[in-house]
């Protein structure tokens, strides 16, 4: 069992940044592939990032270049950071920690981009 606690979220404006931190329970946190995924209102859960134990990034077209995703064995830690945010990044952001699929979810951290 997994337990994961996001922070970071907030109001920006656009063209703003924001990290996220998601940290797990447990001893096990480097065998996880490690994942943020958003949800805006009306809208189906997308993915933002993924990490492999061994540090391998995956981001779909509408995160590259402005979000980086990391993590931290020692301290059980995965990061976001997201540049250049836009209006339409609002959503609740969550951590997800998986061997195999669904894996494990945090409650979600709210992200808001709006002048």
């Amino acid at each position: 069992q997994v337990q994961l606690v996001e922070s970071g979220g907030g109001l920006v404006q656009p063209g703003g940044s924001l990290r996220l931190s998601c940290v797990a329970s447990g001893s096990r946190f480097s065998i996880y592939v490690m994942g943020w995924y958003r949800q805006a209102p009306g809208k189906q859960a997308e993915l933002v990032a993924t990490i492999t134990s061994e540090g391998t990034t995956t981001y779909p077209d509408s995160a590259k270049g402005r979000f980086t995703i990391s993590r931290d064995n020692t301290k059980n830690t995965v990061c976001l950071q997201m540049n250049s945010l836009k209006s339409e990044d609002t959503a609740v952001y969550y951590c997800n920690a998986r061997v195999t699929y669904p894996g494990y979810w945090g409650q979600g951290t709210q992200v808001t981009v709006s002048s």
